[in-house]
């Protein structure tokens, strides 16, 4: 590693605050990086002002949010590496197709324009929030039972209601229409550049038994990139669902990403 501490941005998903990343960004403090976990535009700097202030994220269109960290990652005198859970991960992949970021790493991620499976699971995961169009413009919260099904569905219920009360926050889900109808848009703000050849290495990370973010969409997305020459890896947790960065395995997530960095000279 170079003798600077190579920056890294953490970027979480809907209803996650930005503090989940904290065991993540301790471990990659500790192995020598220099990492951040900035919220969404408008996100409270804690758990308890984001939910108790909705409205400061009601309504954010996911050009908003991509904009918000294409301003953190260029900001940098020093291309950081890009990590994202869900739809963190589709804004991972959108930004190494502007090549931005020396790598990245999607984890779960929400689908890119091209990505046409949708699995009954991410159907009933998303509803929630596309059950009703009027939520286009809110920040809708989860149940303890919705995220169960979304995020915890591998984890006993101990676990998963834990977790719940520990990082679950309201969030804009006018992204999440607009992913749902990208591939009948013309030009979608989820539209990545898979064919960028001169971006650097990108990890795709799925776990088999994810509601939210099925690895068949992952696989799917894979896929798209194969008319790319830069380096796309696809990594798979048997058994784990989208929980799987937050959840009491989440260290061997970590571990797997820490070790693809290694092999890619970072």
């Amino acid at each position: 590693m170079a003798d600077s501490p190579i920056p890294v941005v953490f970027i979480h998903g809907l209803w996650l605050h930005a503090s989940s990343w904290q065991p993540w960004i301790d471990l990659f403090r500790e192995e020598g990086y220099d990492p951040v976990a900035p919220g969404w535009p408008g996100e409270p700097d804690t758990v308890a002002e984001a939910r108790a202030h909705p409205e400061l994220v009601a309504g954010k269109k996911l050009s908003e949010v991509v904009d918000h960290f294409k301003a953190i990652v260029g900001a940098y005198d020093r291309d950081p590496i890009i990590i994202g859970h869900s739809f963190g991960g589709l804004i991972t992949e959108l930004l190494m197709g502007e090549g931005l970021g020396t790598a990245g790493v999607a984890i779960d991620p929400a689908q890119i324009k091209g990505v046409l499976p949708l699995p009954l699971a991410q159907l009933r995961a998303g509803l929630p929030a596309l059950g009703n169009p009027a939520n286009i413009s809110k920040a809708i919260a989860l149940t303890s039972k919705e995220f169960k099904y979304g995020f915890g569905n591998t984890l006993s219920e101990e676990e998963s209601d834990a977790l719940y009360e520990k990082w679950t926050i309201p969030s804009p889900v006018h992204a999440l229409f607009e992913v749902a109808a990208s591939n009948f848009t013309p030009h979608p703000a989820n539209k990545a550049n898979v064919d960028n050849n001169s971006r650097g290495p990108l990890l795709l990370v799925s776990g088999t038994a994810d509601h939210t973010a099925p690895d068949v969409t992952t696989e799917a997305a894979f896929k798209l990139y194969r008319h790319s020459t830069a380096v796309t890896t696809i990594e798979k947790f048997e058994g784990r669902g989208h929980s799987l960065t937050l959840d009491s395995g989440w260290r061997s997530v970590a571990d797997e990403v820490l070790a693809w960095l290694n092999h890619e000279g970072l």
